[in-house]
């Protein structure tokens, strides 16, 4: 069987580094909120060009953060909108939904699969005060209408680059593209850790502090709570893990770049609609590989019965999930289309050019 991903083959590549680390952190007595967090968060704001790096327990607790902290600035409050695509995860959504903050969802383009950013402008209203984006699959989505919008409407843009770290857009990393960014570092991310963490970047000052202490219980100081927080701290070990591998992400990334360019050029099968490809290669990252056909159920049968494995990103849209019962009705045929086409292939640094020429030949037997 040809895995979707190898985790446990991606990890120990990095094996040497990782144990030396670990055993360094269990050693040193000290497992939250010291060193290890701190050389990460240094590190991973240098890398994408933000002027704050906070680490926190995962990607939702990410944006979680992010909007409650601009409910406590004053520049939100609850009953506010924010703009978000209608196809992405339901995290977005759900982070939002925490804070009393309402979703708007924004149809998607079908060429990008990102949020339609010609379709936002038509969506607000007096009460918007942010524009979610959501670099899906590993794909830069802005451009200079998207700031003059947000700026035109006193709007901030929070990037949910949960799958996209190490896109860049002009120059600029995804992390830094918008006001704040909201990472996931879910082990099957591009840059995993060995369990749950997360990270927010941004560039202003009192809204990093801000979210360091709601994210410590509400407190800057030893017992002394500011707010009523949460508890979502990155640990030691997991800043440790992490450290080390974003050493590694443009390499591990050009690999996938490298196994996508393959996909891209080698694929020819009328019935499998191939990913729209940004003229800039370094817009995308290719955390996913997803193809579309109207016959999915089908081609994925096929393709595990030929022993590859594949994922379905995402079965079931926001909108129609039970969680939000409230939106059951609205109709978004894009997403809905999209939903009911994508498939997701084999795609890693660590996949073999011998494995991607297999998947390449059963897709093109399929009939």
């Amino acid at each position: 069987m040809i895995k979707f991903l190898d985790l446990q083959k991606i990890n120990l590549s990095h094996q040497n580094e990782i144990e030396d680390r670990i055993l360094n952190t269990f050693r040193s007595g000290w497992y939250l909120l010291g060193n290890e967090v701190e050389n990460f968060e240094q590190n991973l704001a240098t890398y994408t060009g933000s002027n704050h790096a906070i680490g926190v327990a995962n990607g939702l607790d990410a944006l979680r953060l992010i909007f409650r902290a601009y409910i406590e600035l004053g520049v939100m409050q609850v009953g506010d909108e924010v703009l978000v695509p209608a196809n992405t995860y339901i995290a977005s959504l759900l982070a939002l939904s925490d804070n009393g903050l309402v979703p708007i969802l924004v149809e998607p383009s079908e060429i990008t699969l990102n949020i339609d950013i010609d379709k936002i402008e038509e969506k607000i209203t007096h009460r918007t005060k942010a524009i979610l984006i959501v670099h899906l699959y590993g794909r830069v989505v802005f451009s200079e209408k998207l700031k003059e919008v947000a700026g035109e409407y006193n709007l901030k843009i929070v990037e949910d680059n949960a799958q996209a770290i190490g896109a860049i857009y002009n120059g600029v990393n995804t992390g830094n593209l918008g006001d704040a960014a909201g990472f996931s570092f879910y082990p099957g991310k591009n840059l995993g850790a060995l369990g749950d963490a997360g990270a927010v970047t941004c560039k202003d000052e009192e809204l990093a502090k801000i979210i360091r202490a709601i994210a410590n219980y509400g407190s800057n100081r030893k017992y002394v709570n500011i707010y009523q927080g949460l508890n979502s701290r990155l640990d030691e070990i997991q800043a440790a893990v992490l450290d080390v591998k974003l050493k590694h992400i443009d390499a591990e990334n050009r690999k996938r770049k490298d196994i996508a360019r393959k996909y891209l050029t080698e694929i020819n099968n009328d019935l499998i609609i191939l990913p729209n490809v940004p003229k800039d290669e370094d817009e995308h990252v290719w955390h996913l590989f997803v193809i579309r056909t109207k016959r999915r159920n089908d081609l994925q049968d096929f393709l595990n019965k030929k022993s590859i494995e594949t994922l379905i990103h995402y079965p079931i849209p926001p909108h129609k999930q039970n969680a939000y019962k409230e939106l059951n009705h609205l109709s978004f045929p894009i997403t809905e289309k999209i939903h009911d086409e994508v498939l997701s292939l084999p795609i890693s640094p660590v996949l073999t050019k011998d494995e991607a020429t297999r998947i390449i030949e059963v897709l093109n037997d399929y009939k």
